[in-house]
């Protein structure tokens, strides 16, 4: 797409109005966030993506708007692998529930931002070496791999652990060790010290700086527009607060997403390197938007369904050996007694 300075600047206003809507209809005032909220701003994010899409489509036609709604499930699916990171945050800085959503805010904007800088390292990389798809696309394919690796080894982080970057800014500035309601900073004994607050922000946002990792280069290898790069990652950004409070609870139950991850990043490697040889004139097939847009959609459901499907019968599996472990208690009971008794007769 042939994209204008103008239409660029009316863009990142229109997200700056979006999330300032957001902040004041819903995030302003600190309080644990409902189901119903969470669920409402969820609906409220998905619908406005895919209203962008369809303008693209009416404005750019249907290759854009392909690539936009490919980019945008891929971001979206794999920033639900960065829940599980901030529920690690969360309970290792023990951030209060009602401010749980203040923190997600301010932390998903610092990663946008941060994203943004990739997008634009990324684009000029793309735009001036071809050959850079190869590396792409072999490092999601190692990356795919990993994952499998990982979710075989069935190994859960039990603790967040702290950056360099994080580390380096609670050495180099005093801070607190308890909250002081949405405060970033407070005055105490002639002291300006950080609370808590921007410490757990900052981990949010410069956290996810390792996901992008992975999910830049999986987006370039679907389109190559930053446009569409940078606007894909927005909304999935930008409706993660609301998925973390709507799907907290059922996290643990996609106990298959890390195979699904795996599988669309291997896929989109794939599809890097025959790009990469397409370019460098060697007669191989390319991959078309549709196609990639229906893989994805097809894992995406595929392991949602196998995660509930096995969370369903572990936890039957739980069950029945919950209910068998009192009756097994109360069989072992009669029977001693009744040797107790025997014995006394002898």
């Amino acid at each position: 797409m042939d994209v204008s300075l103008t239409l660029w600047a009316l863009t990142i206003l229109g997200l700056c109005a979006l999330v300032a809507a957001d902040f004041f209809i819903g995030g302003r005032k600190p309080h644990e966030v409902s189901l119903k909220e969470a669920g409402v701003w969820t609906v409220v994010w998905v619908a406005l993506a895919g209203l962008f899409g369809l303008g693209l489509l009416a404005f750019g036609g249907g290759g854009p708007a392909g690539e936009f709604f490919a980019g945008y499930i891929t971001e979206k699916s794999l920033s639900v692998d960065n829940l599980f990171v901030f529920v690690l945050i969360m309970a290792k800085f023990a951030v209060p529930p009602v401010y749980q959503q203040r923190v997600l805010m301010v932390g998903v904007l610092i990663a946008l931002v941060l994203r943004a800088v990739f997008i634009g390292a990324g684009a000029a990389i793309i735009a001036n070496f071809s050959w850079v798809f190869y590396i792409f696309g072999a490092f999601l394919i190692w990356t795919a791999w990993k994952l499998i690796q990982e979710a075989r080894a069935d190994e859960e982080d039990e603790e967040f652990e702290e950056n360099r970057f994080l580390k380096l800014v609670e050495r180099r500035f005093p801070s607190t060790d308890r909250y002081h309601g949405t405060k970033l900073f407070i005055a105490e004994n002639g002291r300006r010290l950080m609370t808590p607050m921007l410490i757990v922000m900052l981990a949010i946002g410069t956290t996810d700086v390792l996901f992008a990792l992975d999910s830049i280069p999986a987006i370039f290898g679907l389109t190559q527009d930053p446009y569409i790069v940078f606007t894909a990652n927005a909304f999935a950004l930008m409706g993660l607060r609301q998925l973390y409070f709507l799907i907290g609870g059922l996290l643990k139950k996609l106990v298959h997403l890390s195979y699904g991850l795996s599988v669309i990043l291997g896929f989109i490697g794939v599809k890097l390197v025959l790009h990469a040889l397409h370019e460098n004139g060697v007669g191989v097939p390319e991959i078309s938007i549709p196609v990639s847009l229906g893989v994805i959609c097809a894992v995406l459901v595929v392991t949602t369904v196998t995660s509930l499907r096995a969370s369903a019968g572990l936890a039957r599996a739980e069950a029945a050996e919950a209910a068998a472990g009192p009756a097994t208690e109360a069989a072992g009971a009669v029977a001693a007694g009744k040797d107790e008794r025997e014995s006394a007769r002898a």
